[in-house]
C-alpha cells in the first residue's frame, strides 16, 4: 500500500524523466545541427584566381611551370620557392625551398620539360635544381666575372645569360662551358630574347640600346641607335614581325624585324617605366610598371586597353603569364605575388578607329580584382568592371595620351 510521501514523489520522478529526455533530445538535435555545418564548413571555396602568396622577402623573378599549376619565386635574399596553386581556397602550398644563392636571386626560369630549375644570381653563379626533389643538381660558380641579371633558355642544351656589365653569355649545357662571350652594351642587359628559329638573340640594356646577337654564326651583328632611357626589357610580337622594348621613361620602342637600326615607331605610356612585358596574344601584352599598375596594351594600333591588376602602388619587380594562359602572376615591394584572371584577353579586340577621350582619363578595368577595395590606393584611376565583349572593347580609349601612334614611321 502506498504512503502519501509515495503518491507524492511519483509526480517528481515523472517530471525528471521528461526533463531529461528533452535534454537529451536537445543535445541530439545540437550534435546533428554542428554535423551540418561542419559540412558546410567542409565544403571547398571555388575562387576566380588562386590566393596570393606573401613571402618573407621581396621577389625579384617569378617563373611558371611548362606543364603543371606550379610556380618558381626567387627573392632578394637569395631564396628560391617552389609553390602549387590553385582556385581552390587553401589550397595554394609551398612544395620546396632552396637558399643556395648567397645572394639575391635574379632571374629563374624552367627548362622545356619543366624537369629543371635554372637560376641566375647576384653572386655571379649559375644554379640548376631538380624540380622533383627541390636539389641542387649542377653549379657553375663565377660563371660571371660580376653579378648575373638576365637569364634565357634557347633550347634544352643552350642557356644565355647577361650581367651588369654589359656582357652576354650563351653556355652549352652539355660541356658546362660558355660557346658565347661578347660585350658591347656599356650597361646591364636587362633582358634577352630569341626568335622562334633559335638563331637571333635580342638583347635589352640599361645604356638604351638593343642588341643582335647571331647563335649560329656565333658572332654579334650591331647595336640599334641609343634611346632617351634605359631599356629594361624586349619581346616579339607581331608574329615575329616585330620586337618592342619598354623604356624606363614609360615609352614602348617598335623595330622592324630586319629593321633593328632605328625604331620604326614608338608608343608613350602614362607610366612611371616599363619594367617588364610579357605578350599574351600577337597582338596584346601585358607591363608591369613602377606605379605598381600592370597594363594591358595592345600594339599597332597603339591603345592602353586596359588595368589587368595593381599593386597598390608599390613598384612591381616581375609578371610571368600561366602555362595555359589563364592567369598572369606579379611580384612586387609588398612582398606578395598576386595572380590575375587574364583567360578572356585573348577575346579583346582593337579598332583602328581612334574615339575622342574620356574626360575623367581613367583606366577601364579588365577584372573585378584590378579594382580592389574602396581604400585602393588607384581607385580614382580605373573604372568598374565590364566583361571584355568584342563589341564593347572597340569603344575603348585608345590611350591616356596624345603621343601613341598608329604609323610605322616616328
Amino acid at each position: 500500500m502506498a504512503t502519501a510521501q509515495d503518491v507524492d514523489e511519483e509526480p517528481h520522478k515523472v517530471k525528471e524523466e521528461d526533463e531529461e529526455h528533452n535534454q537529451n533530445g536537445a543535445d541530439s538535435g545540437d550534435g546533428e545541427a554542428e554535423e551540418v555545418d561542419d559540412e558546410e564548413a567542409k565544403e571547398p571555396k571555388i575562387r576566380d584566381t588562386p590566393e596570393d602568396i606573401q613571402c618573407d622577402a621581396i621577389v625579384n623573378t617569378l617563373a611558371f611551370h611548362p606543364k603543371q599549376d606550379i610556380i618558381a619565386a626567387g627573392d632578394i635574399d637569395g631564396d628560391i620557392y617552389l609553390y602549387s596553386y590553385s582556385c581552390t581556397e587553401g589550397e595554394t602550398k609551398e612544395l620546396w625551398s632552396s637558399g643556395h644563392h648567397l645572394k639575391s636571386c635574379r632571374k629563374v626560369a624552367f627548362s622545356q620539360d619543366g624537369c629543371n630549375l635554372f637560376s641566375v644570381a647576384k653572386d655571379k653563379a649559375v644554379h640548376i635544381m631538380d624540380v622533383e626533389a627541390g636539389k641542387l643538381i649542377k653549379r657553375i660558380p663565377k660563371a660571371h666575372s660580376v653579378p648575373i641579371n638576365a637569364l634565357l633558355l634557347v633550347d634544352e642544351n643552350v642557356l644565355a645569360t647577361g650581367d651588369d656589365d654589359g656582357t652576354l653569355k650563351v653556355w652549352d649545357m652539355r660541356k658546362g662551358t660558355s660557346i658565347m662571350d661578347l660585350k658591347h652594351h656599356e650597361d646591364f642587359i636587362s633582358e634577352i630574347a630569341v626568335d622562334s628559329a633559335k638563331r637571333i638573340l635580342l638583347t635589352s640594356s640599361g645604356d638604351g640600346t638593343m642588341g643582335v646577337f647571331n647563335i649560329k654564326r656565333r658572332r654579334f651583328d650591331l647595336l640599334s641607335e641609343f634611346q632617351s632611357g634605359d631599356l629594361l626589357t624586349v619581346s616579339i610580337v607581331k608574329r615575329g614581325r616585330k620586337v618592342i622594348c619598354g623604356s624606363s621613361d614609360g615609352t614602348i620602342y617598335i623595330f622592324n624585324w630586319d629593321g633593328f637600326g632605328a625604331t620604326s615607331d614608338r608608343f608613350f605610356v602614362q607610366a612611371e617605366s616599363l619594367d617588364c612585358i610579357v605578350p599574351i596574344t600577337d597582338s596584346l601584352v601585358c607591363t608591369a610598371s613602377m606605379d605598381g599598375v600592370i597594363r594591358a596594351i595592345n600594339i599597332l594600333p597603339n591603345r592602353v586597353v586596359g588595368c589587368v591588376g595593381q599593386h597598390k602602388g608599390e613598384p612591381i619587380e616581375e609578371i610571368a603569364r600561366s602555362h595555359d594562359s589563364r592567369f598572369l602572376a606579379s611580384s612586387a615591394h609588398d612582398q606578395l605575388v598576386k595572380f590575375w584572371d587574364i583567360g578572356r584577353l585573348s577575346e579583346l579586340e582593337v579598332s583602328d578607329y581612334r574615339k575622342r577621350k574620356k574626360k575623367h582619363g581613367k583606366l577601364t578595368s579588365l577584372s573585378k580584382k584590378a579594382v580592389g577595395s574602396g581604400d585602393n590606393f588607384f581607385s580614382g584611376l580605373l573604372d568598374e568592371p565590364n566583361a571584355p565583349t568584342k563589341d564593347n572593347t572597340k569603344e575603348e580609349d585608345e590611350d591616356d595620351d596624345d603621343n601613341d601612334s598608329d604609323s610605322g614611321s616616328d
